[in-house]
């Protein structure tokens, strides 16, 4: 009895993962080992039966949250976008302009896939998307299909990375930072990570250029009657909207200043976005014919989801919009796009509610349960058990970072990102403060690392995904007719390793680049607690300044 006392809060831990690991609901194991050990801390008088009242507070507080709000509409954006044909779309065109080239597929499935992150940020619907449109062109044209399976499933997995990410508003939420600065801190190591797949796309081209072929020529679409793909009038379209963009921008800076590089950034871009589109739209109504088929098809497919883009991301960035607001905005905008391609019915409006419905309402049980674990836990003293645990780890900050990164990456062997988020975060958060870390950096540093989870063997969720719609036997394919070998789970597996490995490479950069991340910040003076003075004004004395709400701060 005196061990079970003194030890109380790891026991508790420990059996929430036992019951996590024998594959009870997460929401329900949270609660009733919350519950649980609550009431046995009240019968050893380790917690006052009090705290119990603060439990109804507490989950009135999480149901009236509108930072919350943001789960639905981003969810619901993404799924009325993967019903609307973008994914299809925008794969096609991008497949066709880097199809050419050795590994220009897959080249076009991570760009895609960090498109989708920008506009959907939903994991599953981009890796189904792709899965069932870019993997058996891949698999036609004689891909690895290994390379071709990982490359898929962390395309996918950008979603939780690039904002508008979900994980990235619930990390918020638990660290209690602005969802803006979490966007803002996560967007530089995101697209980073989009980089780097595409680099080792390139690697496996010059090594092995076997495994990832160009698209042969009868494969090639766009081509007018002389066999020109039009590359020629894209790239000029892109110099001069580039150009005017340049110009336009100028001008705007330099009548307002002081703009962070983030909002330049989203200024640029939309200037850009406009002046192609213009100009593409100008070429078909005059009928011109200055622009190849292949350079109208990029600015019409590529226009859209840019700005969507903008629309969520550019109004968050550049304040006009909390993230809750640039939902709002995305989830109508998502529906204007989707009516106005002709591809979006009632049925499928009521399919994309139901599912938003089902996972707003998976997020908030667990962030129920969440709250009734960690009020018996705090109770019983398991935060500061936890605090004393880490805060005495050897190499101080950078070995409890160097532990949290390695704890988490194997947690995400067994749990989700959701899981991680509400069960460690809370428990980490407080001692990373009490650090002096910065906790918008760390709350990036988890998501990068979370991230795995979704391709770790054997239990990643964007491998079940890409396993759901990868051909499971041996097909004819439906255009060349040849017979196509089945994809197995060891292949997706394997393909996976190259992906998680760079993923950890990604970790080891933003904790030894923290600038990276702490981007955000931005140019504003940073004021030294130590130099807030405390001053007397002419009408009142230091002795009246309590009964002063506007006194002498200086």
């Amino acid at each position: 009895m005196e061990f079970i006392v003194g030890n109380l809060a790891p026991i508790m831990f420990f059996n929430l993962i036992v019951f996590l690991l024998l594959g009870f609901p997460v929401a329900f194991s949270l609660a009733a080992t919350g519950v649980l050990y609550g009431l046995v801390a009240i019968d050893l008088d380790l917690m006052s039966p009090l705290l119990f009242q603060a439990l109804p507070q507490r989950i009135f507080g999480i149901v009236s949250n509108d930072t919350l709000l943001a789960v639905p509409f981003f969810t619901f954006m993404g799924l009325v976008l993967e019903r609307s044909g973008m994914a299809e779309d925008l794969l096609d065109t991008v497949g066709q302009l880097f199809g050419p080239l050795r590994g220009g597929l897959a080249i076009a499935v991570v760009f895609v896939g960090a498109l989708l992150a920008a506009t959907t940020g939903v994991v599953s619907a981009s890796v189904i998307s792709m899965g069932l449109i870019s993997l058996p062109i891949m698999l036609r044209y004689g891909y690895d299909r290994r390379l071709a399976s990982g490359v898929i499933a962390a395309s996918g997995t950008l979603s939780q990375i690039i904002p508008p990410s979900l994980v990235l508003i619930i990390l918020a939420d638990q660290l209690g930072r602005s969802i803006g600065d979490m966007y803002r801190g996560a967007m530089l190591p995101g697209l980073i990570l989009a980089g780097s797949y595409m680099a080792y796309v390139l690697l496996v081209a010059i090594v092995r250029p076997s495994h990832v072929p160009a698209l042969p020529p009868e494969a090639r679409g766009f081509v007018d009657e002389h066999g020109h793909r039009g590359l020629r009038s894209l790239l000029v379209l892109t110099l001069i909207a580039a150009a005017i963009a340049y110009w336009g921008s100028n001008h705007y800076f330099s009548t307002h200043e002081n703009i962070p590089v983030d909002e330049r950034v989203v200024i640029v871009l939309l200037i850009w976005g406009c002046a192609a589109l213009v100009m593409a739209l100008g070429n078909r109504w005059l009928r011109l014919k200055r622009l190849s088929a292949l350079a109208e098809r990029v600015v019409f497919v590529m226009i859209p989801p840019l700005a969507l883009i903008f629309l969520v991301l550019g109004t968050i960035f550049i304040g006009l919009a909390t993230p809750t607001e640039g939902g709002a905005m995305g989830a109508v905008g998502a529906l204007v796009m989707a009516v106005s391609r002709g591809r979006f019915s009632m049925r499928q409006l009521r399919q994309a509610m139901e599912s938003t419905a089902r996972l707003s309402c998976f997020v908030v049980f667990i962030l129920v349960g969440s709250t009734i674990f960690s009020l018996s836990f705090r109770g019983i003293n398991g935060d500061l058990w936890v605090e004393q645990l880490l805060l005495h780890v050897p190499g101080g900050e950078l070995g409890f970072l160097v532990v949290v990164s390695v704890m988490t990456f194997f947690l995400a062997f067994f749990l989700d990102f959701f899981e991680l988020a509400f069960i460690i975060v809370p428990l980490l958060g407080p001692v990373a403060e009490k650090m002096g870390i910065d906790l918008i950096w760390f709350g990036v540093l988890l998501a990068v690392n979370m991230q795995t989870s979704f391709v770790h063997p054997p239990f990643g969720f964007a491998l079940f995904y890409l396993r759901s719609v990868a051909p499971k036997e041996d097909y004819h394919d439906r255009v060349t007719g040849q017979l196509i070998a089945k994809v197995t789970t060891g292949q997706i597996y394997m393909g996976s390793i190259p992906f998680i490995i760079i993923q950890i490479l990604m970790v080891a950069a933003v904790l030894v680049f923290p600038g990276m991340v702490t981007h955000y910040k931005g140019d504003a003076p940073v004021i030294d607690p130590a130099t807030v003075t405390f001053g007397q004004d002419s009408t009142y004395g230091l002795d009246d300044f309590d009964d002063d709400p506007g006194g002498a701060f200086q």
